[in-house]
């Protein structure tokens, strides 16, 4: 009742599991998702998820999210007789004394919508709270048509839009493609890719991308570990 991808794993080189789920009717974890010290985050592609979480139940549709902390099982189940699409992503939470992560959730299109950078065709999406308890995010980036698009993010970007410079920085991502088509610099080798595509960036890799196409922005989900020092 359910066809799971494993997108991204520590046999890879990362330090989460990113997971591709499209659930069928009936689909779904009743067991729980996630783990002693694993933190957890769930994010809707398409479709209408019912996911339950610290004795709570949440409905979540497109764009729908769920942060769990570290220990926190979730369930979900898929609410609809078509086929519903997840994100999922786990990791091995890096605790702080004195802080603490707690269950987060929304949905994107009521996030704020950040100029990447300051720049007005780059919008950026942050699912988390900026806290010292948090040692991720998730985010979608828009490279832009404004439309509603782990840190959590979402970048999107416009047509032409593009990143100011070719980042290296010593954060992983997992980026999934959501919308529109762009070219992605990946070690100095430009990359086309699409609506439904993966990308894993290790640390240190150079990255950068653009926009392409007509019409549709070019918009990813991506995690991003924050807010620790370098373990060794």
């Amino acid at each position: 009742m359910c066809d799971v991808t494993i997108l991204s794993t520590p046999k890879l080189g990362a330090s989460f599991v990113d997971y591709l789920v499209t659930l069928h009717q009936n689909g779904g974890n009743q067991q729980g998702f996630g783990g002693e010290g694993i933190e957890t985050f769930l994010y809707v592609i398409t479709g209408n998820i019912e996911a339950k979480a610290e004795g709570k139940t949440f409905s979540l549709t497109q764009g729908g999210y769920l942060y769990c902390p570290p220990g926190e099982m979730m369930t979900f189940s898929n609410a609809q007789t078509e086929d519903s699409q997840l994100f999922l992503y786990k990791r091995r939470y890096t605790p702080v004394e004195g802080h603490a992560p707690w269950l987060v959730s929304g949905n994107a299109s009521q996030l704020e919508r950040i100029h990447y950078e300051g720049m007005e065709d780059v919008i950026l999406l942050d699912f988390l709270p900026k806290e010292l308890g948090f040692d991720m995010n998730m985010h979608i980036m828009h490279i832009l048509s404004f439309e509603p698009g782990v840190y959590m993010h979402i970048l999107s970007f416009e047509p032409g839009a593009s990143h100011g410079y070719i980042e290296t920085h010593v954060q992983e991502h997992g980026a999934y493609i959501l919308s529109g088509q762009g070219v992605y610099n990946l070690d100095n080798n430009w990359v086309p890719v699409k609506k439904g595509d993966y990308i894993f960036m290790g640390a240190y890799s150079l990255q950068a991308g653009y926009g392409v196409g007509r019409g549709e922005a070019f918009s990813y989900i991506y995690s991003k570990d924050c807010n620790r020092d370098v373990m060794i």
